[in-house]
Parts: structure tokens; sequence; C-alpha cells
């Protein structure tokens, strides 16, 4: 008897259907798997069997048992197939009826006690099976919450084997998953507040401007100057994602399998500061069968690269891309796939390798070819793709022991809200969503200056020196700027604020 079921195959970030076809004839007992599945997937033979045989239900040990994975030329990977071959085996066995499997999506990793274990991926599996016209969903309990992020689609949790076994067979039903509370009522949690902050006013408005308009940031200064706890906090200022921001962002840390069990939706913007030693694929995604780095997981968040020049330059240089384009592109011999990667870059470094060149307490160490050695790590290509270049110097004393509070992150969040409303107003019916995105054609319509503007852009690049995209990278600068001022013109004071981001030569 051939019996067919229907689960799912996961490529990047999109599901591919697959139809689980299982024949039960007469010949030398054995159970193949074809279809081109990984080590993972021909194992499921061995769980299936066992799995079958400890819930109580009969396993054919004395005919061959062949199972396809359509279509052939999609590579399948891990557990998740556990589930619906199972239960093809027993609808073609006669055990449970195939009209129950019917528009439904199988999913899961079945225990040897026949308990059905967590899969990552759950929700663009989901995303999938609705935009095929699915009804139902079976997938693990514990991935239940995740699966009902998903509208239009009946989750069914499946706790174990016999559960299932039950239900298809008519006998006791399992009630499809209902969510006790939505998950946009939760407010997110911030790590870190701007009010807890002494000093450095300059830098949080820098801030500020950067979160207005998703603009890249470099910060400079001394060791326990602050550059981390101002790193931390810019989750804070930044407004709250949409839900097609968080669905976004949830699909990717569920392919990841980093979504944590009591968070089914992501509320909160990433924060991602990985270590300086880590790899090229560790940063941008790879492996034999790519999965997701550390720039897709800061995707509609930051990416906090602290000891900026320690980084490998392979894998800074790897930053170029994505930071113009908002995607990586992760090219292999069965394929090239592309991941989201829109991110804010929040970077910080020392001014030199001891880090107190240009500090007025503590003296420097190093000698000048150290320091030109140490800033040339950064090339500038990379720096000319960073818009704000801030100066992070020592807090006094005075400060430090101050008992005020800072101006609070939600009061630097409603006016940083407020400048991105200007901008969804003003790209609406278009992909732009910030003042960062725009390219030469939304510079040459939304960035006009007047005659005192021009004079004054154009001395700035004849004495600082710039590219053309430092120029481009300005007038957008100053367009957000603007917009956090209520402007629509840009003005020549939001122009010379634009300019004194731009990085100057410090040796």
């Amino acid at each position: 008897m051939l019996a067919k079921v229907t689960s799912c195959a996961l490529v990047g970030l999109e599901g591919v259907l697959i139809e689980v076809e299982v024949d039960n004839s007469s010949g030398f007992p054995s159970l193949v798997i074809v279809g081109l599945p990984d080590a993972a997937v021909k194992e499921s033979s061995e769980r299936v069997r066992t799995a079958i045989h400890n819930s109580g239900l009969h396993f054919p040990a004395k005919r061959r048992v062949t199972i396809n994975l359509a279509p052939a030329d999609i590579r399948k990977a891990g557990p998740a197939y556990d589930l619906p071959i199972a239960v093809g085996v027993l609808i073609a066995t006669d055990q449970v009826w195939s009209h129950e499997a019917e528009d439904a999506l199988f999913i899961g990793e079945l225990s040897l006690d026949g308990s059905v274990r967590h899969v990552n991926g759950i929700l663009p599996i989901a995303a999938t099976a609705q935009a095929h016209g699915l009804k139902r969903l079976f997938v693990p309990a514990v991935d239940a919450p995740e699966a009902a992020l998903i509208g239009d689609l009946e989750v069914i949790p499946v706790e174990n084997l016999p559960q299932l076994a039950a239900h298809l067979q008519g006998l006791k039903a399992i009630p499809p998953y209902r969510p006790t509370e939505t998950p946009l009522q939760t407010p997110p949690r911030y790590a870190a507040d701007f009010a807890e902050i002494k000093g450095q006013e300059h830098v949080k408005r820098a801030l500020e401007v950067a979160a207005a308009g998703g603009h890249n940031v470099l910060m400079v200064g001394p060791p326990g100057a602050g550059k981390t706890l101002l790193a931390r906090s810019m989750p804070s200022i930044l407004p709250e994602m949409t839900v097609e921001e968080s669905l976004e962002v949830t699909k990717i840390y569920s392919i990841a399998g980093m979504l944590p069990a009591e968070m089914p939706l992501i509320r909160r913007r990433p924060f991602r500061a990985p270590h300086h030693t880590i790899s090229h694929a560790g940063l941008v995604g790879g492996g034999s069968w790519p999965r997701p780095g550390e720039i897709s997981l800061a995707h509609r968040g930051v990416l906090f690269l602290d000891e900026f020049p320690e980084f490998g330059t392979r894998t800074l240089e790897s930053l170029r891309q994505p930071l113009e384009d908002g995607t990586v592109s992760i090219a292999r011999a069965t394929g090239t796939l592309t991941f989201p990667a829109r991110f804010m870059l929040v970077a910080a470094m020392n001014p030199c390798p001891c880090g107190y060149y240009g500090d007025p307490v503590h003296e420097c160490t190093c000698s000048l070819s150290a320091i030109q050695r140490y800033q040339k790590r950064i090339s500038g290509p990379l720096m000319d793709r960073i818009d704000i270049h801030i100066e992070v110097p020592r807090v006094e004393y005075q400060k430090l022991t101050d008992d005020r509070l800072g101006e609070p992150s939600a009061a630097i969040r409603a006016r940083v809200e407020q400048a991105r409303a200007r901008q969804t107003r003003r790209f609406a019916g278009t992909p732009l969503r910030t003042n960062a995105d725009m390219g030469p054609a939304e510079i040459r319509q939304y960035c006009r200056l007047d005659e005192a503007g021009n004079n004054l852009v154009r001395a700035a690049m004849q004495q600082l020196q710039l590219s053309a995209r430092a120029f481009h990278r300005i007038l957008k600068l100053a367009r957000t700027i603007a917009d956090l001022d209520g402007s629509e013109r840009i003005e020549t004071h939001h122009l010379a604020e634009a300019i004194q981001y731009r990085p100057r030569r410090v040796v």
C-alpha cells in the first residue's frame, strides 16, 4: 500500500513542501529512505521503528518499506521528518485513516518512547502551510505557541505518537491550540537605559540621530569611557518593532534554533555583540548547508562590534555588502541563499593600541607608526559606509558622582518615533523605511539644498576630501536631523551638524 503525507523543508528562510511517500510491499525486510536525505534523516529509520514499537503500534518488520521524500532535488536535513514518516508508515499499514491526514502538514522529531520533540523553524513552516492552503498543522506541543502566530491555520499540538494515532483513528481528538494571551500585549524590556549614563551628552545626541534615521555609528574613545554601555542602551531608544518586523526577526531566530521557549514572538529589537575572535562564517553565516550568521540575527536591530580593529580583515570587509544592500548572499555548490541583514552597525574602538592617545589624564605609550597601523586595520571603503563618527571622552568625576539621572530612553524614543513617522509618510508605497535606505534618486528628491547649504557642503568636500559616497551620507544624515527638528527643509545648521560627524584624521 502507498501512503502520502505532507511535510516541509527549509531552504534559507523559506519553506518548501515535501511529500513523504511510504510504500509497504513484499520483499526482503528493510526500511529505505531516498530523496536526498542527510545523515539525521537517514537515522529516522531507527527512531521511527523504535518509537512505533514502544508506542504499542505495529511496525511491518517483515516487509519492505520504502520512503521517498519528494522532490528529490531538495536536500532534506534534520530530524523533523520523523513524525511525517511515522504517520506515513501507520497509514500504509492501515493503522490510521488517510483522510484524517488530508490538508495537513506534519513536522516533529520522535523520541524512542514515542514522545514528540521540538524542532527548529516552526514559524516559516507554518507560514508555508498557510500559503499553500493547508488547513491543519501537526507540531510538537512545545512549538504550538510559535506556530499559532500564523493566523487562519489550525494548530494541533502533539505530545506523543499514541496520542496522534488515537486522533487519526477518530478515537480521541486532540483539541487545537488556543493562545491564552497575545504576545503583542507584552511590552519589551530593555537591558539598559540612557538615564543611567553619566555625561556624554553629545554622544547621546549622535546616537539619537543614528536611531532616528537608521544610520551606522563608530565610537572612538579610551577604555572605560562608556562606549559599551552606550551601545547596549541603543535598543531602548529605537522604535518598537511592527508586527511585520517581529515576524521577520522571529523567523530568523526560529531557523537558527535560538528562539526562547517562553517567547514565541520576539518583540525587542535584537542586539548582537559577537567577540572579535568570531569566524567569517559565524558573522556572515555559512556552513555546508548555510545558516544565518550574526549579521542576520541582528536584522532590524543593532550589531555591536567592540574592539572594532581587532576583528579579522576578511571578516570586516564582508560587512560592506550587507551595509549597502541590507542582505547577505552565501554561495555554495548546491545554490545561493540570501538572508536579510538590515541592521544598524554600532562599532567601538580605542584610538590606539594602548587606548590612551589624546587622553588628558593617561599618557599614551604607543609610537606614531603603531597608531597609524592600528587605525589602518579598518579600510577606507568600510569607514566610508559609517555615517556617524563620534569621540567618546573620559567622564569627569563630578558627573560620575552626580545623583541626578539623565534623560530617560522613553523620552528619546518618543522623538525618534516622531522622526521615523515622518520617514514612513515620505516613503509610503516604496520598500524604503528610513533615511539611511535612500538611494541617489531619493536623495535628489528629498535632500534639496539652498545656496547657503550648497556652499557649506562644497567647502566641506574640499577641506575633508570627501568621496561621493560620503557626500550622499552627509545629505541623508542632514535629512534625519531635519526630521528630528520637525523641518521639511534641510537648513544650514542641519548640514553643519551632519558634517561634524564625518571622521577626521587623528594622526
